[in-house]
């Protein structure tokens, strides 16, 4: 029977076997890279995505068979390291994705083989601060500390000696750290009731997951979101606690440390759940490890399964109670041209462009979307060694902001928005989109 060529039908994934002893086997994580790399170099289509697949198309045209056969082993961790998951690859690129026969799904393949590398300890200190977003942020956090580090994050030659001692870029924009926290600020959510009115999916009353950066490095977009939210007759609570939805650990390769963070947040989130509430995440990629990483690397936890069936992009949601004629469209404030970036972690949720199509309800309002990947990635971006290719392929989005003379432009990912603002460097300053609707509302 002859193969066919390309996917007729919807990618499909398969749970994530990351606890089978043969998921760490090196000789057999070998064997599969070379069969899929050498499926991508026939292919080539995701070329103009991240930096995985022309750093391996490069290695491959260098090599003296001109074959993936010709590429040393070890430079395949050059790949690897370029790969932050954004799943634009398997989503909207790859006709090879299951059920196809050949069944290639580049992202997992690439975090198996980051687990390979933690495992074997292969891992610089500097990844390990970084993706320990917790730790770092309750430090970072302090009153004193948050403005001294804020600081010398401005400061030039301070960035040098960070550069030098750690790896982290000097040019690259980090964060700032907020002591006055999101989960401060709402302290009279955590553990709020209300009551809340049905409409489509959705149940009306929402519990808010802060996300580790929403909570100390932007709380104004969880503030705003609330404001949006409240606008338009939907309670709001918050968990007693929460940390890390673990997307950062499972980019480093981390799967122990995913699961601790899993086995912290489950039981609260699910708690809320057998409640009435729903769950809304303002940063995708929180969104998409409760929707899909955790259901597909614990498939048979019922929890895990009802929390991901129950959370919600913010503009999902509110898209969902427009449908049924349950949102505020009392709009007071034109936006003008808004180029809007959407986000990967946001595109991969197959949820459709919500963003937009909120935002392109509002009076005198013109939008540009962009779906080009920021390459940012959280750390990616800020890494010495990967900060030049980050620049190179947040450009062609810098590019169409330009282009479209925006009077607003931003991203549903955050941290997306100031990379782009970074390679904008003319002194403006990107929206987050749940802020650009709470200033359409007037509130």
């Amino acid at each position: 029977m002859a193969t066919r060529e390309g996917n007729l039908e919807a990618p499909t994934r398969h749970p994530l076997d990351w606890k089978s002893p043969d998921f760490y086997n090196e000789a057999s994580l070998f064997t599969e890279l070379e069969r899929v790399f050498d499926l991508c170099h026939g292919c080539r289509r995701c070329v103009s995505l991240c930096h995985s697949f022309p750093t391996l198309f490069d290695l491959v045209d260098e090599s003296d068979t001109l074959e993936v056969d010709g590429v040393k082993k070890e430079d395949y961790w050059k790949v690897v390291d370029h790969c932050y998951l954004c799943d634009l690859c398997y989503m909207t690129k790859c006709p090879y994705t299951p059920p196809h026969e050949w069944n290639i799904d580049f992202p997992h393949l690439m975090l198996r083989a980051k687990a390979v590398k933690y495992k074997k300890g292969d891992i610089k200190t500097r990844d390990k601060i970084l993706t320990s977003t917790d730790a770092v942020g309750s430090l970072a956090g302090i009153p004193v500390v948050s403005g001294i580090v804020n600081a010398a994050n401005k400061i030039k030659p301070a960035r040098k000696i960070l550069e030098s001692l750690l790896g982290v870029h000097a040019d690259a924009r980090v964060p700032e750290y907020h002591s006055n926290t999101l989960r401060k600020r709402l302290a009279d959510k955590v553990g709020a009731d209300g009551q809340g009115e049905e409409a489509g999916p959705t149940n009306g009353k929402v519990a808010l997951f802060a996300t580790c950066y929403g909570n100390r490095n932007e709380p104004v977009i969880g503030e705003d979101l609330v404001a949006v939210f409240e606008h338009n007759g939907i309670p709001v609570t918050m968990a007693q606690k929460e940390q890390c939805c673990g997307m950062p650990k499972l980019e480093l390769g981390d799967l122990e440390a995913v699961e601790r963070a899993k086995q912290a947040n489950i039981p609260l989130l699910a708690k809320l759940v057998d409640e009435g509430w729903d769950i809304v995440a303002p940063v995708p990629s929180c969104a998409l490890m409760f929707k899909q990483e955790l259901p597909l690397m614990f498939p048979d936890d019922a929890e895990v399964e009802k929390v991901g069936q129950a959370i919600f992009d913010p503009f999902e949601y509110l898209m969902h109670r427009h449908k049924a004629g349950k949102l505020n469209t009392d709009f007071k404030n034109p936006l003008g041209k808004v180029a809007y970036h959407a986000a990967c972690h946001q595109r991969v949720q197959n949820v459709g462009s919500k963003t937009k199509e909120l935002l392109s309800l509002l009076p005198d309002t013109e939008i540009t979307a962009i779906e080009r990947c920021s390459g940012h990635d959280g750390t990616y971006a800020v890494k010495k060694e990967f900060h030049e290719a980050s620049m190179k392929i947040v450009r062609p989005v810098v590019n169409r902001v330009k282009q479209s003379e925006a009077d607003h432009y931003g991203s549903d990912c955050p941290m997306a928005g100031h990379h782009i603002e970074h390679g904008m460097q003319d002194g403006s300053a990107t929206e987050h989109p749940i802020s650009l609707l709470r200033k359409a509302y007037g509130i």
